[in-house]
């Protein structure tokens, strides 16, 4: 969450010249609403659900980078889906850089009314363990967005893709 996912991604499959599918922008036209309606009108639960469902779908896929949303890595099933069908990328940034980010972003339904700073600590701990079940890591911090672009295209083509 906020670490810059559907900008590198986008910028990324255009390089590759692959088509660009951000899992949350998806939802939200499928849905017609804002994730964070969705998470306000139908609950969490119900996102979680379509989440799984057009990303399964999408990893099928050739030809695409996908952005999936923060949580989407922590379902089994996604998680085994994107191993099997493609590469994963974490891109992982320090908390810290986190925080500065999302304080100007009110859009995101798991911060919502809530201490920032404590709720991005305890969500980026929490999903750290699994996000490092990712192909690659990406260290993030003094990189610039095009510096993290060639970095993942670098890792890409090393993996013989």
């Amino acid at each position: 969450m906020g670490v810059g996912k559907s900008t590198i991604g986008k910028n990324l499959a255009k390089k590759l010249k692959y088509n660009f599918i951000d899992i949350d922008k998806l939802i939200e036209a499928n849905e017609g609403m804002s994730v964070n309606l969705i998470f306000q009108k139908k609950s969490e639960t119900y996102f979680r659900k379509i989440e799984n469902d057009l990303t399964l779908s999408e990893l099928k896929k050739d030809g695409s980078v996908i952005s999936l949303g923060g949580g989407a890595f922590l379902n089994n099933t996604i998680r085994k889906s994107a191993k099997k069908f493609s590469i994963s990328f974490w891109l992982d940034l320090p908390t810290e850089q986190l925080i500065k980010r999302l304080k100007k972003n009110k859009q995101r339904p798991l911060l919502y009314k809530k201490n920032i700073n404590e709720t991005v600590k305890k969500i980026y701990f929490e999903r750290k363990k699994i996000y490092s079940e990712a192909d690659y890591r990406v260290k993030c911090n003094a990189l610039k967005s095009d510096e993290i672009i060639n970095k993942i295209l670098k890792l890409y083509e090393n993996s013989g893709n």
